[in-house]
């Protein structure tokens, strides 16, 4: 071969080498370009929060869609084509699960993306105080957890549910132990039930069953009773022993209760501040001026303070008691009838010399 031949076959071989080259730089400068897209696209923070405690609602059975525009309703997300993206390649349209979601400030697109798929949600709290009727009971664990009020009516309206909870459905209410309890927002009305019924076990340890018993009570009754002292002293908890202790003394003497607060619930209007005998008249169950005994079931649910004011009474002989005239919130006792006629004449003359009627 000649000097010229073997030239031109080196030239032609040099060049071969020089488009390989650079064909293998392209597809690395391409395999870093895709490389550092896909870790900006997974790795980068996407949600911007502003600070803003952010949560996803996404019911049982809502399409992928729906999720995707509920997202983006929330105005979270600095880039939304990416996180479409992310979610689609994480497979998160098959995966879609129903819950409470917080969208956390910083959190990157595969974060959240694995958190939906994996139904990790943000749990909530669940407090409730001051509720006198089921209604009301209804009501506000419905504004909690993902269920409607009729929901809950139904399981505590019916006999036969609440009998396999060992109530009925007058004293179902002494079930619910006011607390704050962790749950989360798609617990089934049903479920809910369950849990207050462990809880409310939990609660009654072999101490406070053991106090029960020796005032000789049940627990629905102990319950019940905590009711009315609740109702009757609401600012005072140091008080709620020795409030407690005369309706047990009543109690055991066979009298009348007499407590307002019972015939404020007969007759249904909570907004009476003063008991008179046209309320005293009304035929109920719950009225304990004409009934001996427990109403039927607790008038609100009792705090854990007045269970325990119940359990723990103080020993007196007291058998009266009445408002202070100086509505302080405390109120005077009397061991006799006499005494506590004059403690009631000042409390009277209080009310009307402060304009209070009815």
């Amino acid at each position: 071969m000649s000097q010229i031949s073997r030239a031109e076959s080196k030239a032609k071989a040099q060049k071969r080498r020089n488009r390989y080259a650079a064909v293998v730089a392209v597809l690395g400068v391409l395999f870093v370009s895709f490389s550092y897209y896909f870790y900006q696209v997974f790795y980068t923070p996407n949600v911007e929060t502003k600070g803003q405690p952010t949560y996803l609602l996404i019911r049982q059975g809502q399409s992928y869609k729906a999720v995707m525009d509920s997202i983006d309703a929330k105005n979270v997300i600095i880039d939304r084509l990416s996180f479409r993206f992310v979610a689609k390649l994480m497979k998160y349209d098959e995966l879609v699960k129903p819950g409470r979601y917080e969208l956390k400030d910083g959190y990157t697109n595969r974060e959240m993306v694995n958190d939906l798929r994996r139904g990790i949600q943000s749990p909530l709290s669940l407090t409730f105080q001051n509720i006198r009727l089921r209604q009301d009971l209804a009501k506000k664990l419905s504004t909690t957890i993902d269920a409607r009020p009729h929901e809950f009516d139904s399981l505590l309206s019916s006999p036969s549910y609440t009998r396999s909870l060992g109530f009925d459905t007058t004293s179902i209410l002494g079930m619910f132990i006011p607390n704050t309890y962790e749950l989360y927002w798609n617990t089934s009305a049903e479920n809910l039930m369950q849990r207050m019924k462990k809880e409310y076990e939990k609660f009654w340890t072999p101490a406070r069953d053991a106090k029960a018993k020796a005032l000789g009570l049940t627990r629905a009754q102990v319950s019940t009773l905590a009711s009315i002292v609740e109702a009757e002293q609401q600012q005072h908890a140091d008080e709620r022993p020795r409030v407690a202790g005369v309706y047990l003394n009543r109690l055991e003497r066979g009298m009348l209760l007499q407590a307002d607060p019972t015939v404020v619930y007969a007759n249904g209007d909570f907004g009476i501040k003063r008991v008179l005998n046209v309320h005293l008249a009304k035929d109920s169950p719950y009225n304990t001026y004409k009934y001996k005994g427990l109403p039927p079931g607790p008038i609100n649910l009792p705090s854990i303070a007045s269970i325990d004011a119940v359990l723990n009474p103080e020993k007196h002989q007291y058998i009266y008691f009445c408002a202070k005239e100086d509505f302080s919130g405390y109120h005077a006792f009397a061991t006799n009838e006499r005494d506590h006629l004059l403690n009631a004449r000042r409390y009277q003359a209080a009310l009307t010399r402060s304009g209070i009627m009815k």
